[in-house]
């Protein structure tokens, strides 16, 4: 079983970063440090991200022909403007038409006129110029030069003592600011794909540590099949385990069934559960949804004594207002009730994340395998008394962190062609790239890229007329694979020969998610529990954000809040464009070497002997 994260209850309610939970009044003034910021209750209902905003639209970025066409003056800017149109393609964002791409309510960009003054600066943009997006609306044009970010953006920021949720909420009521979540404001969401493979590494993870090697014949049980939680299922499957999932909204399970996340639905609660098990004992890794609270699940299970082997949870416990769903509602009730009134709407929700967590608990007191999978549950909880809140260990200590020692994180890429082919070649070139004998985590990142594939066979032989994805393309066809220091450039210098050599069509986009190596502070996921306390230092993710700019990034992103809430963590993004140019092949160089030398520079200085290690091996220049 995974080892209790080393944080006590005390560490997580310092005075600097009280729960997030709003206090119990209507107006929308902003209160200081002073302000009693432990009292629970909602914002106004202005607050609330209605289901469709002025001016909304369906968004998708080109494809065909139109793809290959530059419309503006740069290929980087061109690919920030075709990915924010991407972020609200249908096939991606959850809720396009209010600017919401995941997360509850992650918004590209504020409104829909900052939309539409975001893409006509974007094509009237010099190549030594930036465009500075705050929170989601463009507020400036600056002269730079050519090998600086075409975009700089920061969304959700607030001074310490005044970031709260009810600050936050505040201020968005008063169209001031949006959140950014992670990659929904910085412009690189590909769907859920995005968390697949690091979803996989967890659970793979999981079977090695726990089961002797992966998860066959293993029960894995976890509630929320939205953007980030969909990808659990198939994750779960990938590792050869069983998956069964609950989500309140039957939308997102058949949309995850409908893009081959996940294999089926189930009636009730009982029969998904006799479904799963069986298909547990017989060793099949396949995935079982059903429409219900993961609350009640959990409570089903204990009642009747069955134990699952592994559970999580992903629901939207991190915004308890627009994404948690409250015990003893369906997802309809709970909008309803969320508009009628949000203060006690947020008060059931965290009563019901209470609930929730002690469910977990009596389950791994039975033996299951738990963790916390980054939504801040168990923090809502220890707000609410419970006291052993943080028995189980969040994913990143438990399962994750040894591959953050060598600078190895969520390495993602996206056609801008529009075309699967481009894909498939980049897919072709990553495995001949990076060979079985590569290291230790070489055979897993090929079983990763074999298994995304229906028809593997055709990917090994090169054969790309034959090849067919696993899964659904989510918008613009796009890949992510964990790739380390001394990798990441590597994968870059080669789309960039790709594109100049007219292998691929159009240029290729590199991002990342925010969940990296170097880039995050978030003390109840990325940095629980660092070995030598730094959990809540966030100058990391500074300095992250800042070595992007000066390397040549594209664009860059730093937020605040994604994942875990407003006042839970600060991260920085970069995405960078693979043009064909040789200006492109050494700005590739910098940035994705520096970037993930920021996770060993990170993990060496906490103490960390394996990246202490990589970083003599990388040859890395740590002055002390």
């Amino acid at each position: 079983m995974p080892m209790a994260a080393t944080n006590s209850s005390a560490a997580k309610t310092p005075e600097s970063s009280q729960p997030v939970a709003m206090p119990a009044v209507s107006s929308p003034e902003i209160r200081g440090p002073h302000a009693d910021r432990s009292a629970l209750g909602g914002p106004s209902g202005s607050a609330i991200i209605p289901e469709s905003l002025p001016g909304a639209r369906p968004v998708r970025a080109p494809r065909g022909g139109a793809a290959l066409t530059l419309t503006c003056k740069t290929w980087q800017a061109e690919a920030a403007m075709r990915m924010l149109m991407n972020n609200l393609d249908p096939q991606v964002a959850e809720r396009p038409d209010a600017l919401v791409v995941y997360g509850g309510r992650g918004q590209a960009v504020r409104s829909w006129a900052a939309f539409d003054s975001i893409v006509a600066t974007l094509k009237n943009l010099e190549p030594d110029e930036t465009l500075l997006v705050q929170s989601g609306k463009p507020v400036g044009v600056v002269r730079t030069h050519p090998d600086a970010p075409r975009v700089l953006i920061a969304n959700s920021n607030l001074v310490p003592a005044w970031a709260t949720q009810h600050n936050f909420d505040a201020l968005a009521a008063r169209g001031l600011m949006m959140y950014g979540q992670m990659t929904a404001g910085s412009w690189i969401y590909i769907g859920t794909q995005g968390i697949l493979q690091g979803t996989f590494e967890t659970f793979a993870e999981c079977g090695r540590l726990h089961f002797g090697g992966d998860l066959s014949g293993r029960l894995c049980v976890t509630g929320g099949c939205g953007g980030m939680g969909g990808a659990q299922p198939l994750a779960i499957t990938l590792a050869r385990g069983t998956a069964l999932i609950a989500d309140t909204d039957l939308t997102r399970l058949r949309r995850r069934v409908d893009d081959k996340y996940l294999d089926e639905l189930a009636p009730s609660i009982d029969e998904a559960i006799d479904r799963a098990v069986k298909l547990a004992a017989a060793k099949t890794p396949r995935s079982v949804g059903v429409l219900a609270n993961a609350i009640d699940l959990l409570e089903r299970l204990l009642e009747r004594n069955i134990t699952p082997d592994v559970l999580t949870d992903q629901t939207s416990a991190h915004d308890p207002l627009m994404g948690y769903v409250p015990a003893g509602m369906s997802h309809d009730q709970a909008a309803a009730a969320r508009a009628a009134d949000p203060t006690a709407y947020q008060q059931q929700s965290t009563q019901s994340m209470a609930r929730h967590v002690r469910a977990m608990i009596a389950l791994q007191k039975r033996g299951s395998i738990t963790f916390d999978y980054g939504n801040n549950i168990r923090q809502r909880a220890l707000d609410q008394g419970v006291a052993d809140a943080f028995t189980f260990p969040g994913f990143v200590p438990a399962y994750i962190r040894p591959q953050f020692c060598l600078g190895r994180g969520p390495f993602r890429w996206v056609a801008l062609s529009g075309e699967p082919r481009d894909i498939y070649v980049t897919d072709h070139a990553i495995l001949k790239a990076f060979p079985v004998s590569g290291g230790p985590y070489a055979q897993r990142l090929h079983d990763w890229i074999l298994s995304c594939h229906a028809n593997p066979q055709a990917l090994l032989t090169g054969d790309f007329d034959k090849c067919k994805p696993r899964f659904e393309f989510q918008g613009l066809p796009a890949r992510i694979c964990w790739l380390g220091l001394g990798e990441r450039d590597r994968a870059g210098s080669i789309f960039n020969d790709l594109v100049a050599s007219g292998r691929v069509l159009a240029p290729i986009v590199i991002g990342r998610d925010h969940l990296d190596c170097g880039s995050v502070a978030s003390p109840n996921r990325e940095t629980e529990a660092m070995l030598d306390g730094t959990d809540a230092v966030s100058d990391w993710a500074l300095l992250n954000a800042m070595v992007n700019i000066a390397s040549g990034a594209s664009w860059v992103s730093f937020h605040h809040g994604g994942g875990v809430g407003i006042g839970y963590s600060q991260h920085a993004g970069q995405v960078i464009v693979a043009d064909g140019t040789p200006a492109a092949a050494a700005r590739l160089k910098r940035v994705l070497t520096n970037d993930p030398a920021m996770g060993v520079f990170r993990h060496a200085d906490a103490g960390y002997p394996t990246a202490q290690a990589c970083a003599k091996d990388q040859r890395l220049n740590i002055p002390m």
